[in-house]
């Protein structure tokens, strides 16, 4: 081990003893300083794990939230010197981490407020000019075989709790003791311009959306997204994704090609 991960080793291993060989300027004690820095490092991660999770905190309160993430930033020390992407494995932790049990929607609200950051960091990628997509769509020799990409901030989250609801109550758009949290949303997450937005999709909508993103032509997403759900508006799915400029390459396929 070099001196510089005997250093960082026990930052985040408060069972672990200071690193020998430590020194001060001051002819202080290196452990106490050593401890000092230790907690500064702890306190700085689980501030950040606050800044990327807000509605999560505030639906446990800070205290719980503060508690838990300091259990979660011990297990999962920084893989990046990026701290925005920071505490990506939260979601699965807290739904594995037994006393937040009694809040089974916590980690679906962990996982919209991380696909957020994940959009507002995504790729900026041009849609396509409105006149090129009305022209594909409106084509009845090409529309079962093309093929969608979306923009790369778009993101799906379904969940069997009302995350979208969940969320919105704590941005102030809706009242919190108006959401009933057992019934289940689909939420769409991306960015337009520099705006991160989050929209409750309509039934199908997101195993369209999926479908889309796995590289499925128009016509095999649409199917199913009916299958999942027999009401899908596949017309009402692509004035959602025409509206807010979501789709940013179209391609042709080919006529003889499977279907999947």
């Amino acid at each position: 081990m070099n001196s510089q991960t005997a250093f960082a080793v026990p930052l985040l291993a408060p069972e672990l003893p200071c690193p020998s060989g430590l020194k001060t300027w001051n002819n202080s004690d290196p452990a106490t300083r050593y401890a000092v820095y230790r907690n500064n490092v702890v306190v700085s991660l689980i501030d950040a794990l606050a800044d990327t999770y807000p509605v999560v905190q505030q639906l446990v309160g800070e205290e719980f939230f503060r508690a838990m993430a300091k259990v979660f930033a011990l297990a999962n020390p920084p893989r990046s010197a990026v701290m925005a992407y920071y505490g990506q494995g939260l979601a699965d932790f807290v739904a594995s981490f037994p006393p937040a049990a009694s809040v089974p929607y916590l980690a679906d609200v962990a996982r919209l407020e991380m696909a957020q950051v994940l959009a507002y960091h995504a790729a900026d990628v041009l849609p396509l000019p409105n006149q090129a997509l009305q022209s594909a769509l409106t084509d009845p020799h090409q529309l079962e075989h093309l093929r969608l990409g979306l923009h790369p901030s778009v993101q799906v989250i379904a969940s069997p709790f009302a995350v979208v609801s969940l969320w919105a109550a704590h941005q102030g758009t809706t009242s919190l003791s108006t959401v009933d949290p057992d019934v289940a949303q689909t939420a769409l997450v991306f960015r337009h311009a520099l705006d991160v937005n989050t929209l409750e999709l309509r039934p199908g909508a997101g195993v369209f959306i999926g479908a889309l993103q796995a590289g499925q032509t128009l016509m095999a997403a649409a199917s199913q997204a009916s299958e999942q759900a027999t009401n899908f508006d596949l017309s009402g799915a692509l004035a959602l994704l025409l509206h807010w400029q979501l789709i940013t390459t179209i391609t042709p396929g080919d006529d003889h090609e499977p279907e999947h």
